[in-house]
């Protein structure tokens, strides 16, 4: 995989979206095995790369769903980014008690949920989604053309219910975020993870790109916390060149990403953030901690 674009943990197994496959990559825990790969959408993508940039689905997002009547053992729901026609759609995948896949994916039209943020944003960009005690989350990503980075929270239980069996959408809290800038780029948002306590963990990226379909110069990663009101508490950039665009966080506090090099020949790096304490505390991890790549 060489576009590694959202990351989930469950059980033994971590899940890596890509935003150029119909497939979602399965490893163990410990990053040790090859990627295993579990097919998503029918038919396959050209090689060509501009040919599959103008096709692919581009599933930018991959968050972890608690148990429902429908999906006792919880889901996995992957989310297209909605910057174009073709890019509105997601893919439900259900579990089993050991957070394995469990039955064959399902896939959703994800238009009426964008089309009210489409309004909203204009250059709709979805980047990341995690689910906390109450809430789905959303985020959208910011570029030079449009800098504008949001998380969109939906009320948990009335999002899921409408994931299971559609409806009336609910209500969504909108709230906009200002990232900053390096060597001139603005931070946008790539993924984020749910803390204890109502807060979470996210990474941003700096790529020098005009709009939500061109690829650009990445100038630098970060990683930041949001308290449970919403408020940005830290933000502080990655060492290296690494394009981070998905993260998990371990229960023991270990902080999982991946990468995008936009390079089809250069496979994606999973890497991790070791923070000096537990995840409650991971704000001063951020600041003070190491990082390594394997």
């Amino acid at each position: 995989m060489s576009a590694a674009s959202g990351l989930v943990q469950t059980g033994r197994h971590l899940y890596v979206v890509a935003d150029d496959e119909h497939h979602l990559g399965v490893l163990q825990a410990d990053g040790e095995q090859p990627v295993q790969l579990v097919r998503l959408l029918p038919s396959d993508l050209p090689q060509d790369k501009e040919q599959r940039k103008r096709r692919k689905p581009d599933l930018e997002a991959l968050a972890l769903l608690p148990p429902h009547a429908a999906w006792p053992h919880g889901a996995l729901l992957a989310l297209g980014s909605g910057s174009r026609p073709q890019r509105c759609r997601a893919v439900l995948l259900l579990l089993d008690a050991h957070g394995a896949i469990a039955g064959e994916p399902r896939v959703l039209d994800v238009a009426a949920l964008y089309a009210p943020l489409r309004e909203r944003f204009g250059d709709l960009n979805i980047e990341g989604a995690f689910a906390s005690g109450t809430g789905l989350h959303l985020l959208q990503r910011a570029n030079q053309g449009a800098a504008v980075n949001a998380c969109i929270a939906y009320p948990l239980a009335d999002i899921v219910q409408w994931i299971a069996q559609g409806g009336a959408l609910p209500p969504a809290t909108i709230t906009p975020f200002e990232l900053g800038t390096v060597q001139g780029v603005p931070y946008g948002f790539t993924d984020g993870a749910a803390l204890p306590g109502g807060g979470w963990i996210f990474s941003a990226v700096a790529e020098d790109t005009p709009d939500s379909y061109a690829d650009g110069r990445c100038a630098g990663s970060a990683l930041g916390t949001v308290n449970a009101d919403g408020t940005l508490l830290s933000l502080e950039p990655l060492p290296g060149a690494h394009k981070v665009e998905g993260i998990a966080l371990l229960p023991d506090g270990r902080l999982l990403m991946v990468t995008d090099a936009d390079d089809p020949g250069q496979a994606s790096a999973l890497l991790e953030w070791r923070a000096q304490a537990a995840s409650d505390s991971i704000s001063a991890g951020i600041s003070a901690g190491s990082s390594r790549a394997r």
